[in-house]
């Protein structure tokens, strides 16, 4: 669980962010799940987003993901959302 500083600080590194997975009509998926936790596991934050033609609301899918492989929501913005788990190998991002 993270503190509000905490998840201010991981906001801040987050703003700049692309999303680098995309949400669409077939929803949150074991496979994506399972990539979801790859990229985790090498860059700590990420940045995912609902495309509009999705079923999924993005706090239930950010939620579901979260719960999935161990990770804080650091943020839910409209179809956007921000992920963080550190890395158990090379933690690179201090909180």
């Amino acid at each position: 669980m993270l503190t509000s500083k905490q998840r201010a600080y991981l906001r801040s590194l987050g703003n700049n962010l692309e999303p680098i997975f995309l949400i669409g009509k077939g929803g949150v998926t074991d496979t994506m799940i399972k990539e979801i936790d790859a990229a985790l596991e090498k860059r700590e934050l990420i940045k995912l987003k609902v495309l509009n033609n999705s079923f999924e609301d993005p706090r239930e899918a950010s939620n579901q993901i979260a719960d999935a492989i161990g990770a804080d929501v650091v943020q839910v913005i409209g179809g956007k959302f921000i992920l963080y788990k550190p890395s158990q190998e090379n933690p690179t991002i201090v909180i």
